[in-house]
């Protein structure tokens, strides 16, 4: 085989590879391509919804975690003020026993519904924060003995 011979088939090769590209996206694929191609697309979106929805699903219970411990630090540190608020002298406007206790803090409008709670038995003061809600952060409670 000579140099000339080799060059004219690579040539042919070329052209017969660009005719068979040009041929091919001017031709509709055939009912067995278009099969395989809806199938691979099909077993691709349930690869893709399989790893999606448990992802979807832990970023739902991180958000509802977040609020909870949000919602924990507001009451913490309402009653922890009120409680202060109380040991100065505040807690002799009570009666003894249990009863619904309104906050001064502003940052009460950022809690979720539920109730604080003052306790006034035998010179021990018991504040708490109790939600009405399951997974609200829980509820928060202070007590200390007034002097």
């Amino acid at each position: 085989m000579n140099v000339t011979s080799v060059a004219a088939s690579r040539q042919s090769a070329a052209n017969s590879a660009s005719e068979r590209r040009r041929r091919s996206a001017e031709t509709p694929l055939r009912p067995k391509e278009r099969g395989a191609l809806i199938t691979e697309l099909v077993v691709a979106m349930a690869i893709l919804a399989i790893a999606l929805f448990p992802l979807a699903f832990s970023f739902a219970q991180e958000a509802k975690f977040l609020r909870s411990c949000y919602n924990r630090a507001i009451a913490t540190e309402i009653v922890d003020g009120e409680v202060e608020v109380l040991l100065a002298g505040e807690w002799r406007a009570f009666k003894e026993g249990a009863q619904d206790y309104t906050p001064h803090a502003l940052a009460v409008t950022n809690l979720t519904s539920g109730k604080f709670q003052l306790t006034i038995t035998n010179r021990r003061v018991r504040l708490e924060w109790l939600p009405s809600e399951k997974d609200q952060g829980g509820k928060v409670v202070r007590e200390v003995t007034v002097k």
